[in-house]
């Protein structure tokens, strides 16, 4: 069954950021996940990485949203180069990139080609320095109102144009629940372009079970493709951290 990390963006929000990774341990699992790392007290993370030997699943491109950009390219890619070094010192394999919001004073086509010429760019970056690049399509009609990229379909397209082994889709189960829906299809058809996934229960974005989706019958699906990465839990708890942690992983028993 698919491997989990726990986003420690999302739970114990109360506790210093790195205290929470030792409460990922106690939770009895392997890996956390964050977003942006700048802002971060980043030794103190390194510490606690290494106190509870548990692995960073991924974090985020900085700056984030910026694909679509016009003349962004320098600094994505200087962005790309500082987010590299941090994930190689984590020994983070995965990098998350997301798109921006649309522009609207030009063509669909324009902005794509623009996406596809960033992707191209600190892809390579990502390669050079061993890592993976994961595009993540979001939902407009709930949580991200005019973000560019909201299908799988469109993803996979520009995935496998920009053609580099270094740049993959990550799959949000939930927001693509909210998008469109098709889940165990999708993943199942795109498997070999997909390089990380998000859960999270659908409507409202918390826990795994006693919403619309079978998450026992989605890890099921993930670990029929053969992936090999891991599924981030990125969702708001309603329940007490303990408990609600729980419930995935009895999912995989």
């Amino acid at each position: 069954m698919p491997k989990l990390s726990v986003c420690i963006e999302m739970f114990w929000r109360d506790a210093p950021f790195a205290e929470r990774i030792s409460l990922v341990a106690q939770a009895g699992y392997q890996a956390f996940e964050f977003w942006a790392w700048e802002g971060k007290d980043l030794p103190a993370v390194q510490r606690a990485k290494e106190e509870t030997g548990l692995a960073v699943a991924a974090i985020c491109h900085v700056p984030g949203n910026s694909l679509i950009k016009r003349g962004w390219q320098p600094e994505l890619v200087d962005g790309m180069e500082r987010t590299a070094q941090v994930a190689r010192a984590l020994a983070c394999p995965t990098v998350i990139v997301t798109t921006g919001n649309t522009l609207d004073d030009e063509s669909d086509e324009a902005s794509r080609r623009r996406v596809v010429r960033h992707l191209k760019a600190i892809g390579q970056v990502a390669a050079d320095n061993g890592l993976t690049l994961v595009l993540e399509p979001l939902n407009t009609l709930v949580d991200h109102h005019g973000y560019w990229l909201t299908k799988m379909a469109a993803a996979v397209d520009i995935v496998q144009e920009v053609a580099s082994p270094a740049v993959k889709i990550l799959m949000d189960v939930y927001h693509q629940q909210v998008q469109e829906g098709q889940i165990i299809a999708n993943l199942t058809q795109y498997a070999g372009d997909i390089g990380h996934f998000h859960a999270a229960g659908v409507p409202g974005r918390n826990e795994l079970v006693g919403g619309e989706l079978d998450y026992g019958s989605i890890f099921k699906a993930i670990d029929a493709t053969g992936y090999e990465g891991y599924v981030g839990l990125e969702y708001r708890p309603l329940l007490a951290e303990d408990v609600s942690l729980a419930q995935p992983l009895a999912l995989l028993r």
